[in-house]
């Protein structure tokens, strides 16, 4: 979680270029759990295998206009092999404003029918439990093409309205910098951003904002992902 996000994009544009597409952006991501949180549970406690369910579309979370493309998406991963699957889907953009965003978007048939294309089939019901957004830099690294992604101004709303302590709105501190390629060794290009103060290892938003919303404010490590506190 590098807390200089400036330092950490600076890194970047030395050895990565800005996707030609889409180089920067908001992301908004609806996520999908059990009524007892069993995606979060396994996410945070690290397990091979794990599934996520969510509903993602880009822009401003709010005044979208007419009918909006949004993508719903299950990304799987078994130990580090990640794959997604998704498919698009317009719906009107008041769907999209955080008030409604508890009913879940789209309904439940074309979520259940949509998953069972994909080859997932539910032991037990989802609901949508927290949308987590934030700005976007995406880029090409110049000698493998391997995508890098720096995501800062994380923020999160419980969707859900029993779970956590009903704060509006969270802001997970630092950011997160995601390098997606067929190997867990980053190229030569990128082992100078290991200057950065942090780790690297695997790393979840849903896990690390569920948590904090879980939390009581004011206690240790409340808006820190965890494991990974700095200076204020």
């Amino acid at each position: 979680m590098p807390k200089n996000i400036g330092f950490a994009y600076t890194l970047l544009r030395q050895v990565c270029r800005p996707d030609r597409q889409y180089p920067e952006g908001q992301v908004n991501t609806l996520y999908f759990d059990t009524p007892d949180l069993d995606q979060y549970m396994r996410s945070a406690s690290g397990e091979f295998k794990k599934d996520k369910v969510r509903i993602r579309w880009y822009g401003e979370i709010r005044n979208q206009q007419g009918m909006v493309p949004v993508f719903l998406e299950l990304k799987s991963r078994c130990g580090f092999a990640t794959s997604k699957q998704r498919r698009m889907l317009m719906v009107p953009g008041e769907c999209l404003e955080l008030s409604c965003l508890g009913a879940g978007i789209v309904n439940k048939t074309t979520l259940v029918d949509t998953l069972a294309g994909f080859g997932h089939f539910l032991d037990k019901p989802l609901r949508p439990i927290i949308v987590i957004s934030y700005w976007r830099y995406r880029f090409n690294e110049m000698l493998t093409g391997m995508r890098v992604s720096c995501d800062y101004n994380i923020r999160s709303s419980m969707v859900a309205p029993e779970l956590g302590h009903r704060e509006r709105k969270l802001w997970l501190r630092g950011g997160v910098v995601e390098v997606k390629g067929p190997t867990i060794e980053l190229p030569i290009t990128l082992r100078r951003i290991r200057f950065l103060d942090t780790d690297w290892s695997r790393f979840s938003k849903y896990a690390n904002c569920v948590e904090s919303h879980l939390s009581a404010a004011g206690t240790m490590g409340w808006l820190w992902p965890s494991g990974r506190m700095i200076e204020p």
